[in-house]
């Protein structure tokens, strides 16, 4: 069966605007053009856009996913059952926060009694999974899928005290950080405590450190929108930071 970017768009639940951007950058072309000019899809092309919705449920950028769908190895059977380990992984997150909130809310109308601790853990497994779905495809590749696993593991494991530690130790980077700011010197006194607080902060959730990682996330920071906008909460103020871990870790070239 054929459709048209209408219809196709119609099918899959997406604009067909999307359909025309995703041809424009060659991530999803048609399969030919009528003699009106018009868009005509295939069979092969609605089983690509199913990849591609599933790479962004995910929460895969689509720079990347067309990276993968237009590789000459791409195979996509694996694909497919890659996506389901992931989705089934995906619903087991679910499941587990879903049986958390209402364990919460029975105890909060006093049908049952809740502890402390399986609070924590709920609070923990939820701060795992956001950071996955945010960040977890750029930390991964970075830094591999062994280093952020022990990392998670590494999370889970905390007990409450140091749960609380690390969080009073982010409010204190933030406030620090802009004491430092208003100096504009990333190498003074101030920007290089944020920076010690940021390693020390590093330290709740990495097994190892190491000076080159630390500068690294540091420039992460910078390059992607997303991880900039926790820090800037002045222009210029994540670059300062940048700076601050730099100097502190001797890799400022």
């Amino acid at each position: 069966m054929e459709y048209t970017v209408q219809k196709l768009a119609c099918l899959a639940g997406i604009s067909a605007r999307t359909l025309r951007y995703y041809d424009e950058i060659g991530i999803l072309k048609p399969a030919r053009y009528n003699s009106s000019s018009y868009r005509i899809y295939g069979h092969a092309e609605v089983d690509r856009l199913q990849q591609i919705l599933f790479y962004k449920e995910l929460g895969v950028r689509l720079e990347v996913i067309k990276e993968i769908v237009t590789s000459p190895d791409y195979d996509g059977l694996e694909a497919l059952r890659a996506h389901r380990r992931q989705l089934l992984d995906k619903r087991k997150r679910l499941d587990m926060l879903i049986v958390n909130v209402e364990k919460t809310i029975a105890s909060m109308e006093g049908r049952i009694i809740m502890t402390d601790q399986e609070k924590f853990e709920g609070l923990k497994q939820q701060m795992i999974d956001e950071n996955e779905a945010k960040y977890g495809e750029e930390i991964r590749a970075k830094y591999g899928d062994e280093a952020v696993d022990r990392s998670n593991e590494k999370l889970k494991n905390m007990t409450r005290e140091e749960f609380e530690a690390m969080t009073r130790l982010e409010e204190e980077i933030q406030s620090t950080l802009a004491k430092a700011f208003a100096t504009g010197d990333p190498a003074g006194e101030l920007a290089q405590k944020t920076a010690a607080l940021h390693k020390r902060w590093l330290t709740f959730h990495w097994s190892d450190y190491s000076r080159e990682a630390h500068a690294g996330l540091a420039q992460m920071y910078v390059d992607d929108e997303r991880f900039k906008a926790y820090y800037e909460k002045q222009p210029g103020m994540t670059e300062f930071l940048r700076d601050a871990i730099l100097i502190f870790t001797g890799m400022r070239k």
